[in-house]
């Protein structure tokens, strides 16, 4: 074990010095004391409660003992159980995973099993008071109401944090609980070993919505541990260590504890080794407080990266809370030394990039994405290099990547337009590399994609996944993207063949109806249509319904048009959106949520929606309803967001859209303009050059723009690019309280 706990000096004290002495910036604003980590954590925003660090592997907060679809990240506000403090969560999603390796501070013996509510004697789970609890950026803390221990955690990128409170008392210890996940997620394999008193090793291994995910970790303890005692279920064992699937390691403190009892643990997809190498060199001292300081400068040099000028203290909290949650994931799946878990399941070196997990791209790929591309250029190229190492390992880009497993959750082919995306800015990656990856991916036979190619669409009759409607629409909007790369690249015969493509729209398309809807391989409409109608991943569509998806055309605005009757038409039929009311039945989907008529914020695919109307002509319409998605579904509650937070999108819809514009198109850096909500915004671009905008006479009744410039000159367009905004400079919006057309 002694050579386990060797490490370098001189990265013990590079790191030391950076974790206990953050260099002050002073030119940077104390934007952490607006984030509140409650926004989202109470009615379907399944946000994550706990501390981390920005786009950290390790995010340490409460697990509670209640589970379903509102506990995807383990906590929701309306709980007061915790069974543990888990080291990895997700945030936001509509799924639930992870919580590996929770640790749960007892005094006595407790029933190792999860117990029954609402008699905390039979298992190992306390209440809590809401009122001895506080979240921060990086920092988290409560009292467990059953044993009287205060619990602080703070963490950062590969490790966790622990400080412990214990009474005084007899038996004051610490339960590691490898049986317990969040969700889908069940134990398969376990292990824990006492190496000697100080420090506890083992690993978890489990299946769930990540098929094969596993989490080896090392903890080292402040104080030496009294008694080590394991447990396979309720059952103790002899020994030290133990393989089981109901594993539960108990260590023992010495009575009546004079101080806290710190306790560091590492986090590796590798190995135990590499485990501890992550905790040694991320926290080779016992400083707490220094690394809960570390964290929140962390966050808070991240946070100021926008910075916005208003007089609304509750939008600040509602702006920055946003801000926070787009910077939860992707998170760090590499370890100090370059290893990292593949795809393909093998362990691979590689110190010439960072490789990254939790790929929500469904999701992301409309605003999350973008909004990196704009704000953390440093990360870019090396998520667009995770994204290809994923390609060449499994055979196609990701869809819904977590801890190394392809989940194949959602429908099309999301990854294509991201990395499109990253190529078409032109960021610095291999292109080619990148574009094999995502033509194959195009040409795949799996999910519709045989049909697809064969029909031009997906016909419902032969696809037995269902979705096919949602499934081909957001084939086709990848198509374009990968047509636009194809162009920069100058392969013209696939940019022909990918364009034809991304014209699949046009195959569902009802003129009777006027909508988008299911057609069989003869032809044939779905008969008994009702446009209203949403089955939860049981219909021709992906947690939606007609209404929403007939506007899911981002990449073709003006063939959506002409299908619609023209402008006139198009407009008319998008006012009808925000006014419709009509019963979607029982089996509606959940995250349909958020809706101004049948338009539905709570969820992504009409995201872009709102903006259509200034893209034909109509700027004070996209106002109108921005300003009040802006106003109406965030808000600085527990309750703040209309739908589920979805991994980053839900508030990087925010984030953006109070700037003053939003990317309709799906790939290559069209941002249509809005409604900007502040006076004023610092937006710190690529090469920390700074992209100031401001918005002049700028109030809740002066919500229509009249006028834009840029660097001083009249820009009369419904749009801005990505390089404009990159290359730093001034934009100018002039507010009035009625509508004009700005832009020829």
């Amino acid at each position: 074990m002694k050579s386990r706990l060797v490490l370098s000096s001189v990265v013990f004290a590079l790191f030391l010095a950076g974790c206990q002495s953050p260099v002050a910036d002073t030119a940077m604003e104390h934007l952490t004391q607006y984030v509140d980590p409650y926004i989202g954590t109470g009615e379907h925003g399944h946000v994550f409660m706990g501390a981390n660090v920005p786009y950290g592997f390790v995010q340490l907060g409460p697990t509670q003992h209640s589970e379903g679809w509102d506990w995807c990240s383990g906590y929701h506000y309306s709980d007061s159980t915790i069974i543990g403090f888990g080291h990895l969560h997700l945030s936001g999603t509509g799924i639930g995973d992870l919580g590996d390796v929770a640790f749960m501070p007892i005094m006595g013996d407790v029933a190792t099993t999860r117990g029954e509510l609402p008699d905390e004697a039979t298992g190992i789970y306390s209440y809590f008071d809401r009122a001895t609890e506080v979240a921060k950026a990086g920092y988290y803390s409560v009292v467990l109401d059953r044993f009287g221990i205060q619990a602080e955690l703070t963490a950062t990128p590969r490790a966790g944090f622990h400080k412990y409170t214990f009474p005084k008392g007899e038996q004051p210890g610490l339960l590691i609980d490898l049986e317990h996940g969040i969700g889908w997620d069940r134990t398969i394999d376990a292990y824990i070993v006492m190496e000697n008193d100080t420090v506890v090793s083992g690993y978890r291994r489990s299946s769930g919505w990540a098929k094969d995910q596993v989490v080896y970790f090392t903890a080292i303890f402040s104080k030496p541990v009294k008694i080590f005692k394991v447990f396979d279920g309720l059952e103790q064992k002899e020994g030290q260590s133990l393989k089981a699937r109901k594993l539960y390691g108990q260590a023992v403190f010495e009575d009546d504890l004079q101080e806290p009892v710190l306790v560091k643990a590492g986090f590796s997809a590798v190995s135990r080794d590499n485990a501890l190498e992550n905790l040694l060199t991320e926290l080779p001292g016992w400083d707490f407080e220094g690394t809960a300081i570390a964290a929140d400068q962390s966050w808070n040099e991240q946070l100021n990266k926008i910075v916005i000028q208003t007089a609304d203290v509750a939008a600040k909290r509602t702006f920055y809370t946003g801000l926070y949650h787009t910077m939860i994931a992707p998170s760090l799946f590499h370890d100090v030394n370059g290893d990292y878990r593949g795809a393909d399941y093998q362990v691979h070196n590689d110190t010439s990039y960072t490789n990254y997990t939790t790929f929500s791209l469904w999701d992301t790929y409309r605003a999350a994405q973008p909004l990196m591309t704009l704000i953390h250029p440093e990360m870019v190229p090396d998520v667009a290099q995770t994204m290809i190492n994923i390609y060449q390992q499994q055979g196609k880009l990701p869809v819904w990547h977590l801890m190394g497993n392809e989940t194949d959750c959602m429908v099309g082919n999301p990854g294509i337009p991201v990395l499109a995306d990253i190529v078409l800015k032109g960021y610095k990656v291999d292109e080619q590399a990148a574009y094999e990856a995502m033509k194959q991916s195009a040409m795949l036979d799996e999910r519709g994609l045989d049909l697809y190619k064969e029909h031009g669409f997906i016909p419902f009759d032969k696809h037995v996944e269902r979705e096919s409607v949602a499934m081909g629409l957001e084939y086709a909007l990848a198509d374009w993207s990968l047509a636009q790369v194809a162009k920069k690249l100058g392969f013209y015969e696939d940019h022909s063949y990918f364009l034809e493509r991304s014209n699949a729209y046009l195959y569902y398309f009802d003129s009777t109806s006027g909508f988008i809807r299911g057609r069989s391989s003869e032809g044939a409409f779905r008969a008994d249509f009702n446009p209203f109608k949403s089955v939860h991943m049981g219909d021709d569509f992906c947690e939606g319904n007609a209404w929403q998806y007939l506007w899911l055309v981002p990449q073709d605005v003006d063939g959506l048009v002409k299908l619609l009757g023209g402008k006139d038409a198009f407009v008319a039929k998008l006012d009808t959106l925000f006014v419709a009311e009509g019963d979607m039945g029982e089996a509606a989907s959940s995250d349909i949520t958020g809706l101004i008529g049948q338009y539905a914020h709570g969820n992504e695919p009409g995201h872009h929606i709102p903006y259509l109307y200034a893209m034909v002509g109509e700027p004070g319409k996209t106002a109108d309803v921005v300003h009040e998605i802006l106003t109406t579904m965030y808000d600085d509650t527990p309750e703040g967001l209309s739908g589920n937070e979805d991994v980053g999108q839900m508030s990087a819809w925010y984030i953006l859209s109070s700037m003053g514009f939003y990317p309709v198109e799906p790939a290559g850096g069209q941002y249509i303009f809005g409604r900007p909500m502040f006076d004023e915004v610092a937006l710190r671009v690529k090469g920390n050059k700074i992209f100031h905008i401001v918005a002049h006479n700028n109030s809740s009744a002066n919500k229509y723009i009249q006028r834009i410039v840029l660097n001083g000159v009249d820009h009369p367009s419904v749009s801005i690019s990505h390089e404009a905004i990159e290359r730093g400079g001034k934009l100018e919006f002039y507010m009035g309280d009625t509508p004009v057309h700005y832009f020829e």
